[in-house]
């Protein structure tokens, strides 16, 4: 063993002033050497605090290994490099880089060895391995070029900025003081190998200790896109999928994780995560988080951030992701090295939870590494929340009965905040023999085979609805919004139950706001319903309602278009063959308004953009439920379904690639009628031309083929059925493309 060459373990002489206390710290990591920074925590070393009696010069060592500390006693003249590397839980170990003849004369390729990238060259007979990183800027050497003069001096050229070294020794030309690091090489009979230093042991950081927190509060997906600036954060992700705990879906566009959480969030109430780089993979994230935060859907959101040094300056991809996530997160704050990094993360989940909405976290680079503190703890649920069912006050709940036992033709309303709770709201419906009415975001809450069921209200609902409506002289709304898409009737007596205070009567005032859970509420009306109430049974006039639409429904299925079939024929044929247990995501414009119109449910789910009424958004939400089916639960095994026109599938259509990459088991209904149908209709309705509506598609059902899928093309009405049973008993991703007539909606 000989004596290494540590320049950063030299005594270093400095100014001491009498009577002052001093910390001084041998961890190694200290950003104001010699001095502690607190930077030891987590390394098992303590500080030590001294106190300096006389004015003087002292000499204090950073060599963690004097005798004296904190002053010098001459122990780093003795520390060779193999006690360095022990200290740091490194090994040494050869690897095989390249066959013996792999490299041309001239040549450089970046390998791999272990964890290091390494730029291995050769010039003649000789070869070398250089650190991949350029001193310089960390420019790619290995993508660099041997280039020699007329002198025959050769240089490897970093391809960033030209920076030049020697290609074997890694040196800089005379005047430069920059040095390309190297690593010891052999040419053996078998190949070439590389001495590198790797850790025996993985060390624990702070963003393991958050993605173990993670986990504890049930997030069992993370959707994303690993990059530059979440290096360190993505590797805790992968040591905690590698442990079985949670699963990582890589996607092609940052956008469609946010889709993918909402549409996760909105099926099972639970949230996922979506990952992201700074800059513009964060930005990417806003539209699908809107997405959620408006319709009260949990997310947490996890971006990557540049290095704290270089805030402010302007730093490749820096951005102010403080500022630029505001207004969309509940909760959003930056992981710092002194931050509590598991209790940061269980107030950003509870956070979303609690609050049904956006929580973020923002990760600068280098603190996703800083190893954990010794017996650092993963944060949990436990202790952390409360129950949910909350009671109606008595007054309320009194003046609510009183309206409900003199009302002859009441109606219930349920919207998507009542998701939850329809067993008691059906049963408190049975017992009045009251029609139930949904929202569109509310569709599938009760089937349409139920006796007492009228169908989707508002803009893209049903007439047998807006008779319920009209026809009611008393409205019992729960968990609806009252959006004007919806077209509650302000004038109509209204008695409004929310678990949301801000919700009840938002837009104008209700006869009864009733504050309480919905579930709750409900089944405290229906204990307090008396024997007798005036209520006629509406079941008889429901049913001849349905006869009647459901009459002028197969007359609008059977006409033909000339550019295609209409979307009465698509819906009704896929009301006949859907799986009644289907998770269905549908996106926005003409085709979602035929869907909620058309469509019969038999006890599906329906997972849409509500609010935001965002294009795009079916797919990637349909990827979201499709993980929340692989879960243990209630939905687990469930089929899903994805609707959309042209238009929206095109906005990520490249997701239907991340569908084949994991094997999801999804159907894709796509109505192609060759333009953005809706909105040529409302410049129809304005008076205005009709103009820049149309679109250029490809095949869709041959990019889906191509993708790896399955695709099939339906040009005929007859041909339906065939088609949609095909792509519904294929197991994996398939898509139905059904060439649709705009004009026959």
């Amino acid at each position: 063993m000989t004596d290494a060459k540590i320049a950063d373990t030299k005594p270093a002489p400095v100014e001491l002033k009498a009577g002052k206390n001093y910390a001084w710290c041998a961890c190694g990591r200290s950003r104001t050497q010699p001095f502690c920074d607190g930077s030891h925590k987590g390394s098992g070393i303590k500080p030590v605090v001294f106190k300096v009696e006389e004015d003087g010069r002292q000499f204090l060592c950073q060599c963690k290994r004097t005798g004296k500390p904190p002053y010098c006693d001459g122990s780093h003249k003795r520390i060779t490099q193999e006690d360095l590397d022990a200290d740091q839980g490194l090994e040494t170990v050869w690897v095989k880089v390249a066959g013996p003849d792999d490299l041309a004369d001239r040549e450089v390729r970046a390998v791999q060895a272990g964890s290091k990238t390494i730029a291995l060259t050769r010039l003649g007979d000789a070869f070398g391995a250089l650190d991949n990183a350029c001193p310089h800027q960390g420019g790619p050497l290995g993508e660099g070029t041997i280039d020699c003069d007329d002198k025959g001096d050769c240089w490897l050229r970093c391809p960033w900025h030209g920076w030049d070294f020697d290609p074997i020794t890694g040196k800089a030309p005379e005047g430069m003081d920059d040095k390309a690091d190297t690593y010891p090489l052999e040419v053996r009979d078998d190949g070439i190998y590389v001495q590198i230093k790797e850790r025996r042991e993985r060390v624990r950081t702070v963003s393991d200790v958050m993605a173990e927190t993670m986990v504890n509060w049930g997030v069992s997906h993370v959707f994303g896109m690993v990059g530059h600036s979440n290096l360190g954060l993505a590797d805790a992700i992968r040591v905690r999928e590698e442990a079985g705990e949670l699963t990582f879906i890589g996607i092609r566009h940052e956008g469609a994780a946010a889709f993918a959480c909402s549409g996760y969030a909105k099926l099972t109430g639970t949230p996922a995560a979506c990952l992201t780089i700074a800059g513009p993979g964060a930005t990417n994230l806003l539209t699908g988080l809107w997405d959620a935060k408006v319709d009260r859907a949990p997310v947490l959101a996890l971006t990557g951030q540049v290095n704290t040094q270089v805030f402010g300056p302007g730093a490749f991809q820096e951005i102010d992701l403080s500022s630029a996530f505001e207004a969309v997160s509940r909760f959003s704050q930056t992981v710092l090295p002194g931050s509590k990094h598991a209790e940061l993360m269980t107030l950003a989940l509870k956070h979303a939870v609690v609050e049904r909405d956006v929580a973020h976290l923002i990760f600068p680079d280098e603190v996703q590494v800083i190893p954990a503190e010794d017996g650092a703890e993963a944060s949990g649920p436990a202790g952390r929340l409360s129950a949910t069912a909350i009671a109606p006050p008595d007054d309320a709940l009194n003046e609510a009965m009183d309206r409900i036992a003199q009302a002859e033709h009441p109606a219930i309303i349920v919207g998507y905040g009542a998701r939850d709770s329809m067993a008691a709201i059906t049963a408190l419906a049975e017992r009045l023999n009251a029609p139930v009415l949904t929202t569109f975001k509310a569709k599938g809450q009760i089937a349409d085979d139920h006796p007492l069921a009228a169908g989707v209200l508002g803009r893209s609902g049903t007439p047998v609805a807006s008779w319920a409506m009209n026809g009611a002289d008393l409205l019992i709304v729960f968990g609806a919004s009252f959006s004007n898409h919806t077209g509650i009737e302000a004038k109509k007596p209204i008695i409004q139950v929310d678990f949301d205070r801000m919700a009840l009567g938002k837009f104008h005032g209700v006869d009864v706001p009733v504050w309480g859970e919905i579930g709750v509420t409900a089944s405290r009306m229906m204990n307090a319903l008396p024997a007798e109430t005036p209520a006629v049974d509406a079941r008889a006039e429901l049913a001849e309602r349905w006869r009647q639409w459901r009459d002028e429904k197969a007359r609008r299925a059977i006409k033909t278009g000339s550019s295609g079939i209409s979307s009465a024929a698509v819906f009704a044929t896929l009301s006949d063959l859907c799986p009644a247990d289907a998770v269905i995501a549908v996106d926005v414009g003409n085709n979602t308004y035929s869907f909620g119109r058309y469509f019969e449910c038999k006890g599906q789910s329906v997972l849409m953009s509500g609010y935001l009424g965002s294009i795009g958004f079916c797919l990637p939400a349909a990827i979201g439920a499709w993980a929340a089916t692989q879960v243990p639960g209630p939905h687990q095994g469930r089929p899903v379904l994805a609707i959309s026109g042209d238009g929206g599938f095109g906005q990520y259509m490249g997701e239907f690639t991340t569908a084949v990459k994991y094997g999801m088991n999804l159907t894709h209904i796509l109505l192609n009628n060759g333009e953005l149908g809706k909105i040529s209709k409302e410049q129809r309705a304005g008076n205005w031309p009709v103009w820049q509506t149309a679109l250029q598609n490809p095949d869709f059902a041959q990019f889906a083929r191509n993708c790896g899928g399955y695709g099939v093309r339906v040009e005929t009405a007859d041909a339906l059925g065939d088609a949609i049973q095909q792509v519904l008993a294929h197991d994996g991703p398939a898509l139905v493309e059904v060439m649709t007539d705009a004009a026959l909606i």
